[in-house]
């Protein structure tokens, strides 16, 4: 992607900048993700919308700092930074546990949300226990079985991750993010969201198994639930077709409804 990367007032982002509906879609990234994973979605939808995609600090908060909390404050003070009134917000996997906790906290800034391979009710993956450094074919392996086709894991993806595990403060970090996140279950909270609500799941998600979507589509209220074939943990990289379909046809609704309103 040829976007550069904005730093202001200690944050950094991407922004796409005004698009013809005036309204702002923000995609908040998982615990190894990275701008590479929004990709798709920038290129369909920032000729209509404002896409704005905030790093999350996880790699850089003190210590003491980390945590699944610690993160949804980062977005709260951004979208105060930015002054948005309400945006459509997306999150994948971790990504999704802070949007619903935003959403929870701040339901006047939301639009709507859209959630894909979310966190916040039952996740299996090797983030809550410390990795195996130096270990690059476990490494590869544990990222390609994020993935329905291995093929997607590239090795520039790969060899991203590796470098995570491998830097000792950040797998730090990674393993008390994940833990954070164990531990702020949803499941009794759901039923509070009021806002329309997208959920694209992947049939073969490993790390947040198709019954995750169910339960999350049974919990929300406003939501409804797609499953994509042939797709893991990330729909939005493995079918970005499918995908920015269902999230395009999601949104021009919402948007449809409350011009009527």
């Amino acid at each position: 992607m040829d976007i550069p990367i904005k730093e202001e007032k200690n944050f950094r982002f991407i922004e796409t900048g005004e698009g013809s509906s005036g309204e702002t879609l923000m995609l908040l990234h998982g615990l190894f993700g990275a701008l590479s994973n929004f990709e798709g979605i920038i290129k369909r939808f920032s000729g209509k919308y404002n896409v704005v995609v905030p790093i999350l600090p996880i790699y850089e908060m003190p210590i003491f700092e980390v945590s699944v909390m610690g993160l949804v404050d980062f977005v709260t003070r951004f979208v105060n930074f930015k002054g948005f009134d309400r945006v459509h917000l997306l999150g994948n996997s971790l990504g999704g546990h802070i949007a619903l906790l935003y959403v929870l906290a701040h339901p006047e800034h939301i639009a709507s949300v859209t959630l894909t391979g979310s966190s916040g009710l039952f996740e299996s993956a090797f983030g809550t226990a410390f990795p195996k450094r130096g270990d690059y074919d476990y490494i590869k392996k544990k990222t390609a079985d994020t993935f329905y086709n291995p093929e997607v894991a590239t090795k520039e993806l790969v060899d991203e991750v590796f470098g995570i595990v491998n830097d000792r403060n950040k797998a730090i970090r990674v393993v008390a993010t994940a833990k954070s996140a164990v531990r702020h279950n949803l499941g009794d909270k759901l039923h509070k969201i009021k806002t329309p609500t997208l959920l694209i799941w992947g049939k073969q998600d490993a790390v947040t198994p198709p019954f995750v979507g169910e339960k999350f589509n049974e919990l929300i209220e406003h939501s409804r639930l797609h499953f994509l074939d042939q797709c893991g943990h990330a729909p939005m990289m493995e079918k970005p077709e499918e995908f920015n379909t269902i999230l395009e046809n999601f949104l021009n609704e919402v948007i449809a409804e409350n011009v009527e309103a």
